[in-house]
């Protein structure tokens, strides 16, 4: 038994396009319990997926605050896009409020690749974080600082297709590993050329396909370890921005 407070457990929430995912941190984002997970309901409709969460949070107890991240743009914590979900199932659904009320917690929800990212930075310098799963995740952190996330899923990468479209799940499956990678190349380099990163890391489900020589300031990276950015999310002022300069959780 651990002798962490009840006010110092989290129940942290990955909403993913196949899966929800949680599990429960301390403050300084250990691992308090292994992952548990359900499949993401299908159609993914917001009350479905409220109910599910609730359904899932019966396995933790004790938690006194909860951290979401939600595949899709979100504005205190109001969803404006979840393309992996069915945007017009959950635009301007205010997610934070539904769970809040459900769980009967304070909640915090942002992006999912910006609660991963804020998990495995090291808060130095311009560091973008990118996610390879259902979708094409992306996260922007300058000096410790979560900047406003983007949505360059939704950016055309090539003449008729975004970066969710193109190197997305379904790409994988349709184009199979080796074009996948060549694909992925292509979206590295310009990752590289357009942001001038000092550091990316790379997470998500698929980012062990890739088969390429990374740069060495590439990282791969699990959710495992991403793990911690559930818990920096409660050291926030607001659910933006954080400095992990002011902040330093977990070493």
């Amino acid at each position: 038994m651990d002798n962490t407070a009840s006010g110092d457990k989290i129940l942290s929430i990955d909403i993913g396009g196949s899966h929800i995912k949680a599990t429960l941190l301390n403050l300084q984002g250990d691992l308090l319990m292994d992952y548990k997970k359900i499949e993401t309901p299908v159609p993914a409709t917001p009350q479905k997926v409220i109910q599910g969460i609730m359904n899932l949070s019966k396995s933790f107890e004790d938690y006194q605050k909860v951290s979401v991240g939600f595949p899709g743009y979100v504005k205190d914590g109001v969803i404006n896009t979840a393309p992996n979900l069915n945007t017009s199932l959950w635009s301007q659904v205010n997610l934070k409020k539904g769970l809040t009320e459900a769980l009967n917690k304070p909640v915090r929800i942002v992006n999912d690749a910006d609660m991963l990212g804020l998990g495995v930075i090291s808060g130095k310098g311009f560091e973008v974080v990118i996610t390879l799963g259902t979708g094409f995740g992306t996260a922007f952190v300058k000096d410790g600082v979560l900047l406003p996330h983007l949505e360059l899923a939704h950016h055309p990468v090539s003449k008729d297709q975004t970066y969710d479209e193109y190197v997305g799940e379904k790409a994988l499956e349709n184009k199979g590993l080796e074009k996948w990678n060549e694909r992925m190349k292509k979206v590295l380099a310009i990752l590289k050329t357009v942001f001038n990163y000092d550091y990316l890391y790379i997470g998500g489900g698929n980012a062990k396909r890739l088969t390429m020589k990374l740069d060495p300031n590439i990282k791969i990276f699990s959710n495992r370890d991403g793990i911690k950015g559930g818990a920096r999310l409660w050291h926030m002022e607001n659910e933006r921005p954080v400095s992990l300069q002011e902040v330093r959780v977990g070493g």
